[in-house]
């Protein structure tokens, strides 16, 4: 972690809250669809690296007790369990909130005092020291969610300890978290928390935020992404 970030995940001193974080990851065969024609025979490694430069960072963050990835390819789960998240299975197999929810509970199993906060797997210029910043607005508020770059979707859902763990994701997943009451966070400076990748045009964006050596490694590989001399 820079000097940077360290400083502002410190800010305004004293204890914070700590948070364990469940990151869905799909089967690599599955994933990045919308990547695909762009990605080519790079396609499962960039999902791969994306999961673990945002997984990566997660980790690196004060606030995250706890990464915990929700995932049955082993691919993914031995890389990511490399760098110290917690892999189990996606047992119920029924969709993708679901798969959060069986996340949560073998994650407040394992530490009920910790909030719990469900994170895309889908963000590879993740800071760390943002992602705090986040984490501290989202212990103000029972139940609470961060919004994707576009503004219709959903990068981060989190509640507090003993807090009923109801994820929406999927399709217009910001409506649906506001409708069901959960406070929406905005603070300013959390764009790489925003920044989900799932088109070409995400990526170039995230690659402009700038995205963990993993996702550039592979993204120098796309044709579509290459400049010319």
């Amino acid at each position: 972690m820079s000097t940077a970030e360290r400083s502002s995940t410190a800010e305004r001193g004293g204890p914070r809250p700590q948070w364990s974080l469940v990151v869905p990851v799909k089967v690599l065969a599955r994933a990045k669809s919308r990547l695909a024609a762009a990605a080519g025979p790079h396609r499962a490694a960039l999902a791969l690296a994306v999961a673990a430069d945002t997984v990566a960072a997660a980790l690196r963050c004060d606030r995250v007790r706890h990464v915990i990835v929700v995932t049955d390819d082993p691919v993914p789960a031995a890389e990511l369990g490399a760098l110290g998240a917690r892999i189990v299975p996606d047992e119920p197999d029924a969709g993708l909130n679901p798969a959060l929810v069986y996340g949560a509970r073998r994650a407040r199993e394992a530490d009920p005092a910790t909030g719990i906060g469900a994170i895309s797997a889908d963000l590879p210029a993740l800071r760390p020291g943002e992602l705090a910043r986040v984490l501290d607005e989202a212990a103000r508020a029972p139940e609470s969610f961060v919004p994707d770059a576009a503004g219709v979707g959903t990068t981060l859902y989190a509640t507090r300890p003993g807090v009923p763990f109801a994820p929406a994701f999927g399709g217009d997943s910001r409506a649906a978290h506001r409708a069901r009451g959960a406070r929406e966070l905005r603070p300013a400076g959390i764009d790489s928390v925003r920044r989900d990748v799932d088109t070409l045009d995400d990526l170039r964006a995230a690659l402009e935020l700038g995205t963990g050596p993993r996702t550039a490694a592979v993204a120098g590989l796309l044709p579509a992404l290459r400049t010319s001399a």
